[in-house]
C-alpha cells in the first residue's frame, strides 16, 4: 500500500503481524549521486576538506547502506586540489556583486620560486566588472570586464583575495550582451583572453573525436582528401592553443590565416633553439 503525505515522498505500508514503511523513492538516484560525487572529487578549486564536506552531505540523499557503497569508492589521495578555502567566500561575494551590479576589488595571488604565496602587482588591488564565472581547464573562473583596457579577461577564483564590493555601477554591459557563452569556453584556450580569429584547421581523420570534443558536433567538417578533413573555427589564438596544436603532432596543421601558421612556426623555432642552446651547453 503507497501512502499519500504531506511532503510528496512515496512511503509503501507493508503489513504482517506488524506494519513496517519503507521510502519508495528518493530525490536522487545511487547512480545520480555518485555522478555528484564524481564531480566534487574532481573539481581541482573545491579543497580536500570541502571534498569530504560536501560528500558527507550528499551521503545524506541516500540511505546508510547507500552511503557506505559511496564512501567505498572516495579516493583523494595524491589528488591536485586547491588550497585556497576562501573561495567559498569569493563565490558568494561575486554572486552578490553580479545580482546588485557592482563592481568589484580585489588582489591577485601567484607564487614565488619557494613556493610562498605572493600578490601580483605588489599587492595593487585589481578593480573590475564581474559578469560570469566559469568552469574550464579544471579550474574556475571570473569572467570579468576591464574598463582600463576595455576588454574582457579571466581571473582564478581561487586566487583572488579580499574581494571587496564597490558602489560603483558595473561597465560592459552592451559588450557582455554580444557574447556568446555557449560557444565561449571552445574558442579559448586555457581562459586565456583575446579577440578571437577565424582560422582553418587540417587534421587527419583519426583526431574527428578530438575535434568534436574541443570544438562540438554542430561544426561544419570539410572532407579534403581520403586521410584528412578541415573545420574553420573561431579562436582565441595563445601559446596555449599552439600547445594543444602541437599535442596533435602531425595529424593537425594550421591551413589559414598564414599569419597563424608563421607564429606557430616561430614557437616551434623557438623551443628547437632552447634545446639546441642547452645541448651546446652540456658539451662544454
Amino acid at each position: 500500500e503507497i501512502l499519500q503525505n504531506d511532503f510528496d515522498i512515496d512511503i509503501e505500508a507493508r503489513k504482517t503481524t506488524t506494519t513496517r514503511y519503507h521510502l519508495q523513492s528518493r530525490e536522487f538516484e545511487l547512480s545520480e549521486l555518485k555522478l555528484l560525487v564524481d564531480s566534487v572529487q574532481a573539481s581541482k578549486f573545491i579543497t580536500e576538506k570541502k571534498t569530504y564536506s560536501l560528500i558527507k552531505k550528499l551521503e545524506k540523499l541516500c540511505s546508510k547502506y547507500e552511503a557506505q557503497s559511496i564512501q567505498g569508492q572516495v579516493y583523494l589521495t595524491n589528488r591536485i586540489k586547491s588550497m585556497n578555502q576562501s573561495i567559498y567566500y569569493n563565490t558568494g561575494d561575486i554572486h552578490k556583486a553580479i545580482t546588485e551590479g557592482k563592481q568589484i576589488s580585489f588582489q591577485y595571488l601567484t607564487y614565488t620560486i619557494t613556493k610562498e604565496e605572493t600578490f601580483r602587482r605588489g599587492g595593487k588591488r585589481y578593480e573590475v566588472s564581474p559578469f560570469a564565472l566559469i568552469y574550464a581547464e579544471e579550474n574556475y573562473y571570473l569572467l570579468a570586464f576591464d574598463s582600463k583596457a576595455q576588454i574582457f579577461k579571466h581571473y582564478r577564483v581561487d586566487r583572488m583575495k579580499n574581494i571587496q564590493i564597490s558602489q560603483k555601477d558595473r561597465e560592459g554591459i552592451e559588450q557582455f550582451k554580444e557574447i556568446d557563452m555557449a560557444r565561449y569556453t571552445t574558442q579559448t584556450f586555457s581562459m586565456f583572453g583575446g579577440e578571437a580569429e577565424k582560422l582553418t584547421l587540417e587534421f587527419s581523420n583519426s583526431l574527428i573525436g578530438v575535434v568534436i570534443d574541443r570544438f562540438g558536433k554542430d561544426i561544419p567538417i570539410r572532407k579534403t582528401d581520403e586521410e584528412h578533413f578541415q573545420v574553420s573555427v573561431d579562436v582565441v589564438i595563445s601559446e596555449q592553443f599552439f600547445g594543444w596544436l602541437f599535442g596533435l603532432g602531425t595529424g593537425a596543421r594550421i591551413v589559414s590565416p598564414q599569419s597563424a601558421a608563421e607564429r606557430m612556426r616561430k614557437l616551434l623555432e623557438d623551443v628547437k633553439n632552447i634545446y639546441e642552446v642547452a645541448e651546446s651547453s652540456q658539451k662544454m
